[in-house]
């Protein structure tokens, strides 16, 4: 096994060679990457520019954190939204996203994933941001980080208020630099 200072080398080569891929990817719109700081590969900052397409959230642009830890593509990066937090059932309060593929590999604890749901190092930064792209679209309610969003968001889709659909315009608004 190779010593954590070999594996930290390793996966910061391949953080910069992924991270010069998805900012050269001509099909990747609505995607933007840099680095918090040029000195640390191992911590991205996102941008994602979500389609006018997306039911609730069209328009919107979210920034989040994308943290890789050192054994890296082993273990899986974390997400986490910058103020606004998008409300948003998969999202906790605190801005970290809950997605099965950044949850690490092996057997769920409390059986909810397979475990071919989970972390592999197969994953890569670009097919994390479409997956959170995508979940935009289509939310997790089966599995929510935010009680509050997916009971509203059931509730709509029941034919109950639009409660959901005005707190998801005023954060979309939020994102965009708009107040009320």
């Amino acid at each position: 096994m190779a010593s954590p200072a070999a594996q930290s080398s390793a996966a910061g080569t391949l953080l910069q060679r992924q991270l010069k891929e998805i900012n050269t990817a001509k099909d990747l719109s609505g995607i933007s990457v840099g680095l918090v700081r040029d000195s640390n590969v191992f911590e991205w900052e996102v941008s994602l520019m979500i389609n006018d397409d997306c039911k609730y959230y069209g328009g919107a642009i979210f920034r989040a954190h994308l943290t890789f830890p050192q054994d890296y593509p082993l273990m899986p990066p974390k997400l986490v939204f910058q103020n606004p937090i998008p409300f948003h059932p998969n999202i906790y309060p605190n801005g970290e996203l809950c997605i099965s593929i950044l949850h690490p590999p092996g057997e769920d604890s409390y059986g909810y994933e397979n475990a071919n749901e989970r972390w592999t190092p197969v994953q890569t930064p670009e097919t994390i941001l479409l997956s959170v792209i995508s979940l935009f679209s289509e939310p997790n309610l089966d599995s929510p980080a935010n009680i509050d969003a997916a009971k509203l968001l059931r509730a709509e889709r029941e034919g109950g208020p639009k409660e959901f659909r005005k707190r998801v315009r005023q954060c979309v608004k939020e994102s965009l630099g708009e107040f009320d």
